[in-house]
């Protein structure tokens, strides 16, 4: 069953896959994403995961900006997202949204599996394989 919530310029929902989908849309440049907005979208997140560890799959091509320090902060190293945050998939269009996401992995969050692609199918893709791969890791443990 599809759970959806929205905001003006962000949409996250869940369905059947148990990935957790983020659509972003926002065409000025000089949008920073800040602190406020991120503990809305932290609060979407959890109720939308209602516990449970999901890969998230992040479209960025209908964005463009880029975010606040605190906000990066924030995003990486809030304790109720490290626990549900089994991957990252990020769809994207454009090369300056590439390296402001390479940017922020490797300063701020270099712990979370992720992958940047420019279609969703291949970002689905990962986000399926990765959950299948904790999955089976953790029918692994209960096995010994």
């Amino acid at each position: 069953m599809s759970k959806i919530i929205g905001f003006n310029n962000a949409i996250f929902w869940t369905d059947d896959t148990g990935i957790l989908y983020c659509e972003f849309n926002n065409d000025d440049p000089n949008f920073k994403l800040e602190l406020n907005n991120v503990e809305l979208y932290i609060k979407a997140i959890t109720t939308l995961c209602d516990g449970n560890a999901m890969p998230f799959l992040i479209d960025l091509k209908g964005t463009r900006g880029t975010f606040s320090v605190s906000a990066a902060k924030m995003l990486a190293q809030n304790p109720e997202i490290i626990k549900l945050r089994i991957s990252e998939s990020y769809v994207v269009n454009n090369l300056g949204m590439k390296l402001l996401l390479s940017f922020y992995k490797r300063l701020y969050d270099h712990v979370t599996p992720f992958a940047i692609f420019n279609d969703v199918a291949l970002a689905k893709k990962y986000a399926l394989e990765t959950k299948n791969n904790v999955h089976k890791t953790s029918e692994l443990q209960y096995q010994y």
